[in-house]
């Protein structure tokens, strides 16, 4: 029994030293953290926060020459880009119930479209603006116009897509928690930090969320006291 628990902690170590995420404090590293532990895969942590001196090391400029976090390392693979990280974990990895990823056409055709809806509608064009104008004006420069066209087309978007789950689907897809409701959850809870009223459909999806135990772990890897 005492060899055979070694042994597992011995292939839980190198399983863990194989993945890796570089990233933490952001709403978009936080996917990359929820995802594998969605999925309850070991991993390590590599704490390096956005837009400090920890993205110009060269140790990690060799790693991701864009210096953007998140970054994973899934063995061989080193992937960058939160929507993508969750959509390989959730390809390579299926098991206990946990399928982040439809493999079903139709399911999996949704998922992109929502995919891509999130990450450029609501994420860059909207959020990320105001990320650059409102929450770091010393940086980018203060642009109330540009703060408020961003609240405006936030505003049209999610009312818009508010439309299409107010059907009673507990998630975003249906009946089944995905990779999409990762990628919706970090974006809405990013938006009410930042002050944006969502419609009553999605305030009641963020409150469900929220009590998600990985949701939970995550938030707490992700933005350490």
């Amino acid at each position: 029994m005492l060899v055979v628990f070694g042994i597992k902690r011995l292939l839980g170590a190198r399983m863990s030293d194989e993945r890796i995420v570089w990233g933490i404090g952001t709403s978009r590293t936080i996917r990359a953290h929820w995802a594998l532990i969605e999925l309850g895969l070991d991993y390590r942590t590599e704490v390096v926060r956005t837009r400090t001196p920890d993205t110009e090391t060269p140790e990690f400029v060799a790693i991701n020459p864009r210096g953007k976090i998140p970054v994973l390392r899934d063995g061989p693979v080193v992937i960058a880009e939160s929507p993508a990280i969750v959509m390989h974990l959730g390809e390579n990895y299926r098991g206990q119930g946990t399928e982040l990823v439809p493999e079903d056409r139709a399911a999996r055709a949704k998922y992109l479209e929502w995919m891509s809806f999130i990450s450029m509608e609501l994420d860059a064009t909207s959020l990320y603006v105001l990320r650059r104008h409102w929450s770091l004006p010393q940086i980018y420069g203060d642009s109330p116009i540009a703060n408020k066209a961003s609240e405006e087309y936030f505003a049209r978007m999610i009312n818009a897509a508010a439309k299409l789950v107010d059907d009673g689907r507990p998630y975003i897809l249906g009946d089944t928690f995905s990779g999409i409701d990762i990628l919706m959850m970090t974006t809405l809870d990013w938006a009410i930090k930042y002050h944006q009223p969502l419609p009553d459909v999605f305030q009641a999806y963020v409150d469900r969320l929220s009590e998600r135990p990985t949701w939970i772990e995550a938030s707490r890897v992700n933005w350490p006291t």
